[in-house]
């Protein structure tokens, strides 16, 4: 990693993109979900959701898949998945700020989020600010 985070957001990205294209959608779903998976380090990892906000894929909580997240707001009501695909829709690609919970430091701390959306798929990584 580069040690500069949005940098690593978007090569993690840019990385299941490529894995995507080369193995197709089931095989890079469930290497996206796969805990001790390539799409997984500590804190980053990949997660997938579906054009309404359906997670298919997520690298550190499997009970997540299938689960409708559209909802699903940060500290400040901030309703980000709903950007991440709305963005998605209309852009393809970008960036969406929220605060979410640190485990370690028990504090809500600013995240940023990249994603791509490709077919069907908004392909997301995301990492707390520094």
């Amino acid at each position: 990693m580069s040690g500069r985070p949005r940098d690593d957001a978007m090569d993690w990205v840019n990385n299941a993109v490529s894995f995507y294209k080369a193995t197709g959608k089931r095989i890079a779903l469930a290497e996206f979900s796969n805990p001790q998976g390539a799409f997984t380090q500590g804190e980053m990892y990949i997660y997938a959701l579906n054009p309404t906000g359906t997670m298919l894929a997520h690298g550190v909580n499997e009970k997540f898949v299938g689960e409708d997240f559209s909802e699903l707001m940060d500290s400040d009501g901030k309703k980000f998945i709903r950007e991440i695909v709305d963005k998605a829709a209309a852009e393809g690609k970008g960036w969406v700020e929220y605060k979410w919970y640190h485990p370690a430091t028990k504090k809500w701390l600013p995240k940023i989020a990249y994603f791509e959306r490709i077919d069907r798929l908004v392909i997301v990584s995301a990492v707390y600010k520094q």
